[in-house]
């Protein structure tokens, strides 16, 4: 066994030690990622030093150039041993949070059903039941009133349909009565008709016969027209 496992396993065989929070143990990873972020950047800094010193002794003095790329390189091996470090934290810190959040919905969670219970046991099914149909029956009642004041209420005006009808249309046909009485017809003009014109000789009876007619349809569009024009 490596001794880094008889020192996790020395650690952990302490029975009376007890173990942390998730306060605490989250407490202790930030301040771990704070301390090993710290240590980013002072390595960080170290490679750009140690880069300057090769480039600056790189033509002078090789020797000197060389260290600086080893130091360099050991610079850049720490630096990414602490990004690994760094992700296993996180990693561990996001499930630790996790964990935490779980176990307070779990307690809540137990918390609500405790007091659904406690209600519930002040609940009996049976009554229930019979609120529910007392419910029903007074939304019954309530339908059946409602639909009572709804009702057309009649006093005393059951009449004959037919007889009203029948009563209608003879006003109606008195007031038609009345409308035609008042119309007034277009005058008959006083003067003479005009006398027939002669027959011309050589003037066949069918066009004379066709004067004629073309003269009474204008008689008749005029006393057409005097009538629209009343009616207007």
């Amino acid at each position: 066994m490596s001794k880094l496992g008889k020192f996790f396993k020395g650690g952990g065989s302490s029975k009376s030690r007890a173990a942390p929070s998730p306060q605490e143990a989250l407490a202790r990873l930030r301040e771990t990622e704070e301390m090993l972020g710290k240590k980013q950047e002072y390595l960080e800094n170290r490679i750009q030093r140690e880069l300057s010193l090769a480039k600056k002794h790189g033509s002078q003095n090789k020797r000197a150039a060389l260290q600086a790329l080893k130091r360099k390189k050991r610079f850049e091996k720490q630096l990414t041993q602490i990004d690994g470090t760094l992700s296993t934290i996180e990693f561990q810190r996001e499930a630790l949070e996790n964990s935490h959040t779980n176990t307070e919905v779990l307690r809540n969670m137990g918390f609500a059903a405790k007091a659904m219970k406690a209600v519930h046991e002040n609940m009996d099914l049976n009554k229930i039941d019979d609120l529910m149909q007392e419910i029903t029956e007074q939304q019954d009642v309530a339908q059946e009133i409602s639909e009572a004041f709804s009702q057309r209420v009649g006093f005393g005006d059951d009449f004959d349909e037919d007889e009203l009808m029948a009563e209608l249309e003879e006003l109606e046909q008195e007031e038609l009565n009345k409308k035609m009485r008042n119309i007034q017809l277009p005058n008959v003009p006083s003067s003479t008709l005009p006398a027939q014109p002669a027959r011309t000789p050589g003037t066949s009876s069918t066009a004379h016969r066709s004067q004629a007619a073309s003269s009474r349809r204008t008689d008749d569009d005029d006393d057409i027209k005097h009538l629209a024009a009343w009616a207007t």
